[in-house]
């Protein structure tokens, strides 16, 4: 009775239209007030949900957010736009290939796919149609560039994983940074045959060794932001929160006084904004966490481990039945929703069947970005939709041979555990 009352009530919820959130905390409400075998306090929610939020690894969320509002907002998107262009942008679609390399360069600067979207669709969308490229090429190169951002780290999904699974944040990011790097050479080869199967403009202008030289020194202060936070937990300096917390006295630095863009009295909104999108994120972790103890609690779990061994799947075959069904809920649900909602779930079987956690966790990570260019619910083709101005139809039918790359690798990933752990064992 109590699956059927905590699953059926969530369903509800989310169907009238519930955030996720308010979703996931009613259906453990209803799970304990309605379920006649399942008897416990309802003291126990607000326990529970405290308590998913005890985490010093969860406070990097926070600082990430931010950090990455005062990129976006500061001027740091920009010096990053010029020096991918003067590094490839003379070549026949060289501004494609700098608009995906710009997307690398923003992702591990913020750790968001919708803001990296928007941060490189303001920079270059409307300098490209102008040039003669297609707009909706154009911008869906850019919904799926924009997924580079939660896998290239840092990466706000990841930290999340590593929250609810206790893996490696650190490892997280290095298997991430292979990954990431292998997206964004597909999507450039992609991005290069179509230039000249489409015959997109070509900058007439030659490599310039000054400008380059120019833009990376502009570029300079930004492109450190990285070294800062990679290094500092990869040479055991600092943790990612730390290296979170540093990354936002950076970027405050690199914003205020370098580039200027910026001023004190820009920070009391940008700092509103960060907060609300911290906020979402943390309920969303937090009533998922009461949600997950009630699954497990119920014995839900247990027989769902039960019945996973006695239909003997092979650990490949387990995997791709979690891809798919992470692929479905991605097209519905937010990427930290369905990693909030899934993983405490999925984890423990794929334990029991001997699957790496960092393996699993890059199916988990993949799975969820590629949720983010999938309609309805699509969050970077609503960021690009808001920079282009385009219909989502049109972005959906731009974004197809760059997000068949993506998938491509995405299939990779899933059947191959070596390219998301061969640097971290």
């Amino acid at each position: 009775m109590t699956p059927f009352v905590l699953f059926g009530s969530m369903a509800l919820l989310l169907a009238i239209g519930v955030p996720i959130s308010f979703a996931l905390g009613g259906a453990v409400m209803a799970a304990i007030i309605f379920s006649p075998d399942f008897i416990v306090s309802v003291g126990i929610i607000p326990q529970r949900i405290f308590g998913g939020l005890e985490s010093t690894s969860i406070m990097a969320i926070a600082y990430f957010v931010l950090a990455g509002n005062i990129m976006t907002k500061g001027g740091i998107s920009r010096c990053i736009v010029e020096f991918a262009n003067a590094i490839i942008g003379n070549v026949r679609g060289g501004m494609s290939l700098a608009l995906v390399l710009a997307s690398a360069f923003f992702a591990a600067l913020s750790g968001s796919a919708p803001a990296t979207v928007v941060a490189i669709g303001v920079m270059l969308y409307h300098d490209m149609v102008r040039l003669g490229y297609r707009k909706d090429r154009v911008a869906g190169l850019l919904v799926v560039s924009g997924g580079l951002g939660p896998i290239i780290p840092p990466s706000i999904i990841m930290v999340v994983y590593g929250t609810i699974t206790g893996a490696s944040i650190s490892n997280m990011f290095t298997s991430g940074l292979v990954i990431g790097l292998l997206i964004m050479l597909i999507l450039m080869i992609v991005a290069y045959i179509y230039a000249k199967k489409e015959n997109w403009p070509k900058n007439a202008k030659l490599l310039d060794a000054r400008e380059l030289v120019r833009t990376f020194i502009h570029a300079l202060p930004a492109l450190f932001l990285p070294i800062i936070i990679l290094g500092g937990i990869y040479s055991g300096i600092t943790t990612p929160t730390e290296s979170a917390a540093v990354a936002v006295v950076w970027s405050l630095v690199v914003s205020l006084c370098i580039y200027k863009q910026i001023t004190i009295k820009d920070l009391g909104p940008i700092f509103l904004d960060s907060a609300k999108g911290s906020a979402m994120i943390l309920f969303i972790i937090a009533t998922s966490t009461a949600f997950s103890w009630i699954f497990a609690y119920s014995g839900i779990s247990g027989d769902l481990v039960a019945a996973i061994k006695a239909m003997n799947l092979s650990p490949t075959l387990f995997c791709i039945m979690v891809a798919i069904m992470l692929l479905i809920f991605g097209t519905f649900l937010e990427g930290i929703a369905t990693c909030v909602l899934m993983v405490p779930i999925l984890w423990p079987l794929a334990k029991v069947l001997g699957i790496d956690v960092i393996h699993f966790g890059m199916i988990v990570c993949v799975a969820n970005v590629v949720g983010t260019m999938t309609p309805p619910v699509a969050v970077n083709i609503f960021s690009a939709a808001s920079v282009t101005k385009l219909d989502m139809g049109t972005i959906v039918k731009g974004e197809m041979p760059f997000f068949i790359g993506y998938i491509a690798v995405f299939i990779a990933v899933v059947l191959f555990p070596i390219l998301s752990t061969f640097l971290v064992k």
